[in-house]
Order: C-alpha cells, then sequence, then structure tokens
C-alpha cells in the first residue's frame, strides 16, 4: 500500500495516542500496546505504516523527541527525593552500566555466537532502562520512597549516559584501532563535561526567564521552554555531537528543581507531548522491526533475554547497592524491574543505519535483538512488578489518612469524627500552641512550613488520601492542596475559603484539583476567634429531605454575612462511614452531620438548619434506612477518607 509519508505520520500519531489510552483501561504498561499497534499497522500487518516511506525524516524526528522525552523525565527529577539515596544512584548508573554492558556481551557471544564487536555495542544499547515504562509503573504500585526514587533516577541518568556511550562504542567499532579507543575515551569525557555545563546553565537561564513575566509574556512559558530545549539539543550536537542528549536531560532536571510560576503548567504540558511522542516513536520503530527477523534469533535469543533478566540486572544491582541503606528485599525488587523503553529503541534503529552506511553487517539482528529486550523485559515488569513487589513488602499501604493544614477548632472537631471510624489523621501547623493543642487530644501533628516538601515528608504523605487546608488564607490552603498532589500524588484535596471566585483556589477548583470544604465558602479566622472564645458547639443533626423546596444556597461569589455564618457542616455519617463535607456532597436521608453552631446565633442557626433538611438526631436514627442500600456507593468527596 503506497501511502503518502505525512499520512503515515498522523497515523502513526493518531495510532500511539489510542494504544495508550487502551493501555490505561487495561492497565498495562502503554509499550506493550504500542509494540503491537505498530506491529499490526506495519508492514508485516496491514502495510499502513511504512517508516521507510518518511525516509531520513525519521530520524530526524527521533532526535527531537528524544530530546523532549528526556528533558521531561529531568523535569521530574527531585533532588531533596534524590539526596537520600544518592550513592545507589551513582553506583547503578557507573558501575550498574559496566555490569550489564559487560555481561550483555558475554551473553551475545556465547549464545548467539556475535563477534565482539557486535557483543559490545548491544551491551551499550541495553545498558539503559526507560523512564518513560518505569514512571507510570512505580505510581501505580506506590513503591516505599526509596525504591521508587531508585528506579526514577537510574532511568532518568542512564538513559542519556548509555546514549552517548553507544555512539561511542559505535565510533570503536568503526575504527578499532588503539588510537581511536583513546579518542573515544576522551570524546566520552568531553561530552558529559561539556553536556553537564550547558544543560546547567540553560537550566538556571530557563528559570530566571520564567520568573520575569515581562520577559515571558503569560500564556507563552511552555512554548518558549520547548523551543528553548531544542535549540539547546541542536546547539550542542552542532557544537559537540551527541552531548544534546545529556543537555537536555540536566537543563530539565535544573529547571524542575527551581522554582518558577509555570513550574506545573510546564510539568503538564510536557507531560502530554511526551506521551505524545512516544506513542509515535513506538509505533513507527517497532513497524520498523521486521518478525522474521525477531523470530530467526529463536531460542539463544531468548537465552541473552533471560540471562539479562536472571543474571545481568542482579549482578549489576547487587555491586552497586553493597553497604547502602537499601534492605535486602528493596535491592530484591531494583534487580527484578529493568524494562528497557523508548530511548534503547530510539539508539538502536540510529546505530543499524549507521552500521549499515559504513558497510558493517548485523544491523538488522542488533536492532531486532534490542527490540525482543524491550518487550520481554517491558512485559515481565508489567505483569509481574505488582505481584513481586507485593511479596517483597515494598509497596506502600492502602492511602485512608487525612492531613489537615490548620489545628484549629473545626479542624479538631472534624479530625474528632474521622478517628471513630479508625481514618488516620495528621495535623500540620506552625503555631506552637495549636501543635499543643491537637497533641494532647491524641492526634499526631507535624510542626513547620507545610508548604515545603520535607514538612510533608515528616507527615507521611505518601499515606495520605485527602489533603484539607483550613487556615485564615485561602492562597496557603489552596497552595497546600495543590502541593500535595504534585508531590506526593495525594488524590483528593478540600479547600477552605471565604470567596471561591478568586485567586489560585478557584482555579483548583474548576481543575477539579480540589473541592470548596464545608458546606460552601466560610470564614475561617471568625470561626477561629469563636472558637477560642468557647461559643462554638458541635452537635448531630440528620438528614430529611424537605417537602418544600429551599431557597437557593448563596453562590461561591455572594458575600459571607454574619447569619450565613452561624453553622458549619464539618463531616457526614453515612452507614458505617464519615468523611468531611464538601460542596459537591448531596445529602440522603439518614445521613447525620457534624454541625459546629455558634452559639450566639443557636436559635438562627437551628431554624436554617432545619430549612434546608438537617433535623434533630432522633434516638435509635443513627443507623439510616439507606444504609443498607448506599453501603456500596461512595459519596464523590468521600473517597479520601471511606473506611
Amino acid at each position: 500500500m503506497d501511502l503518502h509519508p505525512n499520512f503515515t505520520i498522523a497515523l502513526a500519531l493518531a495510532a500511539g495516542v489510542l494504544s495508550q489510552s487502551l493501555a490505561r483501561h487495561l492497565r498495562v504498561p502503554g509499550i506493550v500496546v504500542l509494540l503491537l499497534a505498530g506491529v499490526g499497522l506495519g508492514p508485516d500487518g496491514l502495510g499502513w505504516v511504512d517508516p521507510q516511506a518518511i525516509g531520513s525524516g525519521l530520524y530526524a524526528i527521533l532526535d527531537v523527541a528524544v530530546a523532549v522525552i528526556l528533558f521531561e523525565g529531568g523535569l521530574n527529577l527531585q533532588f531533596s527525593r534524590l539526596r537520600r539515596v544518592q550513592a545507589s544512584v551513582r553506583r547503578l548508573v557507573t558501575y550498574g552500566g559496566v555490569v550489564t554492558v559487560a555481561g550483555a556481551a558475554i551473553a551475545v557471544h556465547a549464545l548467539l555466537d556475535w563477534d565482539w564487536k557486535l557483543a559490545v555495542l548491544f551491551g551499550s544499547l541495553v545498558m539503559v532502562t526507560g523512564p518513560t515504562v518505569i514512571g507510570p509503573l512505580v505510581s501505580e504500585l506506590r513503591l516505599k520512597g526509596r525504591v521508587s526514587t531508585v528506579l526514577e533516577a537510574e532511568g532518568v541518568l542512564i538513559d542519556p549516559i548509555g546514549a552517548i556511550f553507544a555512539a561511542l562504542v559505535l565510533t570503536i567499532v568503526v575504527a578499532p584501532d588503539a588510537d581511536g579507543a583513546a579518542a573515544a575515551g576522551r570524546d566520552l569525557l568531553v561530552r558529559l563535561g561539556f553536556g553537564v555545563l550547558m544543560g546547567a546553565l540553560t537550566g538556571v537561564l530557563l528559570a530566571g526567564a520564567l520568573r520575569v513575566r515581562r520577559l515571558v509574556p503569560e500564556g507563552l512559558g511552555n512554548i518558549f521552554t520547548l523551543a528553548s530545549v531544542l535549540l539547546l539539543f541542536e546547539a550542542c550536537e552542532l557544537v559537540i555531537s551527541h552531548s544534546g542528549i545529556l543537555a537536555v536531560t540536566i537543563a530539565g532536571a535544573v529547571l524542575g528543581n527551581l522554582p518558577t510560576p509555570v513550574a506545573r503548567e510546564l510539568r503538564e504540558f510536557k507531560d502530554q507531548l511526551t506521551v505524545l511522542l512516544i506513542g509515535l516513536l513506538f509505533v513507527m520503530l517497532a513497524a520498523d522491526v521486521r518478525y522474521e527477523h525477531v523470530l530467526a534469533l529463536g531460542k539463544p535469543g531468548l537465552g541473552v533475554l533471560a540471562a539479562l533478566v536472571l543474571v545481568v540486572r542482579p549482578l549489576g544491582v547487587w555491586l552497586s547497592t553493597l553497604g547502602s541503606d537499601l534492605e535486602r528485599r528493596e535491592r530484591l525488587f531494583i534487580a527484578w524491574v529493568a524494562p528497557r523503553g523508548i530511548v534503547a529503541a530510539a539508539i538502536a534503529s540510529l546505530t543499524a543505519v549507521a552500521m549499515e552506511r559504513n558497510g558493517m553487517p548485523g544491523g538488522t539482528e542488533l536492532r531486532a535483538l534490542v527490540f525482543l529486550t524491550i518487550a520481554g523485559t517491558v512485559l515481565l515488569a508489567g505483569l509481574t512488578a505488582g505481584v513481586v513487589a507485593t511479596w517483597l513488602s515494598v509497596r506502600l499501604p492502602a492511602r485512608e489518612g487525612v492531613a489537615i493544614l490548620g489545628a484549629n477548632g473545626l479542624g479538631l472537631a472534624l479530625a474528632e469524627e474521622l478517628r471513630t471510624v479508625g481514618t488516620p489523621v495528621v495535623f500540620i501547623d506552625s503555631n506552637p500552641q495549636n501543635c499543643r493543642r491537637v497533641e494532647e487530644a491524641g492526634f499526631t501533628v507535624v510542626y513547620g512550613n507545610a508548604l515545603e516538601e520535607r514538612t510533608l515528608q515528616r507527615a507521611r504523605f505518601e499515606g495520605v488520601k485527602t489533603a484539607i487546608g483550613l487556615t485564615a488564607n485561602k492562597t496557603v490552603n489552596a497552595v497546600f492542596v495543590d502541593r500535595a498532589r504534585d508531590l506526593f500524588q495525594v488524590p483528593d484535596g478540600l479547600v477552605a475559603v471565604e470567596r471561591a471566585d478568586t485567586g489560585f483556589a478557584k482555579e483548583l477548583v474548576e481543575n477539579k484539583r480540589a473541592q470548596v470544604a464545608f458546606d460552601g465558602p466560610h470564614d475561617m479566622g471568625r470561626w477561629d476567634v469563636r472558637d477560642r472564645r468557647g461559643s462554638v458547639r458541635i452537635e448531630k443533626r440528620q438528614y430529611r429531605a424537605p417537602r418544600e423546596q429551599p431557597a437557593p444556597a448563596r453562590t461561591d461569589s455572594d458575600t459571607i454575612s454574619m447569619m450565613e455564618e452561624s453553622f458549619v457542616v464539618l463531616a457526614i455519617q453515612r452507614g458505617t462511614r464519615i468523611f468531611p463535607m464538601s460542596g459537591s456532597v448531596t445529602p440522603r436521608d439518614g445521613d447525620v452531620a457534624t454541625v459546629a453552631i455558634h452559639t450566639v446565633d443557636e436559635d438562627d442557626a437551628r431554624e436554617r438548619l432545619a430549612a434546608v433538611g438537617w433535623l434533630p438526631v432522633q434516638e435509635g436514627d443513627e443507623k439510616s434506612e439507606s444504609d443498607e442500600k448506599d453501603e456500596g456507593s461512595e459519596p464523590p468527596a468521600a473517597q479520601g477518607v471511606a473506611t
């Protein structure tokens, strides 16, 4: 089928996105579906995607896509987490890489009878792991902090180093004299040094430019960064070949660890762009590999794959983590998980083309074996990592905790309710008196700045399912919830606001990254004063749908009057579950609410509560008639704290 090259690219893009969407629904690694799509659409399948029709343009796309993918990987590399395991990561990238190259070369030479030049070249191509595979896998499995950090950092850092090393090995293979080998060694150091220097400098300059709004207008930060990264890559390649790939990785890591006004938007943009490019590349590259070439490897090819998984990787991890703080079961899991990804596929394709251009045999077999390694390691990791992680006890417990910013009276009352059903609650506050108060009530409290990552780490946010900001400052509440989501993937967030129609809190609510806490906007500062004066009473009210339609509730933009601040609905009990109230919760008959009432306005509060269906609890009514039918249903805002 003779199709236009533009259609080939468009079809590969669409197939890549659809494949990754399907993979998420099936809960399997995206690369598995992408490989199947590439083979199915390629010359061995329907014949709709033929990378050869694009010609040399394919390799220009490869260069640009790999640069963006590695920049995105560096962007998500957090130095604060890396410091705790930096020795293990450094050794995995160096000692572990050397062991992989040597072990893979020996296996190929022994099992496939390849000459040593081609065997070492294969080893250099599979020394990398796949951050684009490991990242989603680690996130889904919710591994313990040290394990996830080691795997993610290794994947991000070893990819550019492996790509540079593979290029140098190819140079030595092409020119195997002693002078060529010595020159290649010098080139390695020069390329590494130049890439690190240019990447760090560009990362600092980009962070500074993004902080100057007059320099980079609002809304242009993402495309400004993308253009700068591509310019960095091509400029470094122009000066010193194969240095650009390391430069963009370092630039991403530096930029990702410096505060900028568009940090979250930049990560989201690069993540979406990376998903698009990964889909395109894997479909194209998988279509470019012939099925018959992979089959021709036979049992010896599978033997090489088995040697990499069962011998080479465990040996490299064992040597790299000797004397580290990693426990034995953590080291075993790291040894088991080493999927190869897009960088290995891209560099293998580029290497095969270079070998063909230089008249060297073996390029086709080399690429086929690399793709067999990618498919095998990805399938193994995707299908068994969860079982192995559970067996080795390196997974975090299920999220069920609630973290409350602001150790005030309303927060304490809410925590008391959650504690009755066994929901773990941790407070964060920078006021010593507030901390002492909740600590005396028997709750865990962390003293410090809740907007700093180290404070959230001390509060063990890896086990938190709902973050609630209850200070008098709605912006602080919103930033707290936002950072909990970004840094620790906390799924649910509630933000206390006086008005929700302006500022960062409005943005979070509109983007569904948070909900307004309680039954609507409330002045937390006012309630804090009332609590300290002892004019707040906690009562239980049960919901019965009113016969007459109640008056429309105030909108978020309405001004809060003293009358409207006469009560706050804090939590809802539905059957055996208790969860914080939020604007997205629709009361059901039989629900029991925990309500804070201002004693000065208690008559008005009870009247207003009754008008909307919240009536005094009658004896024996705590068990609702809807408990049985609702026992399995989860309210929208309750997902963070259900038991």
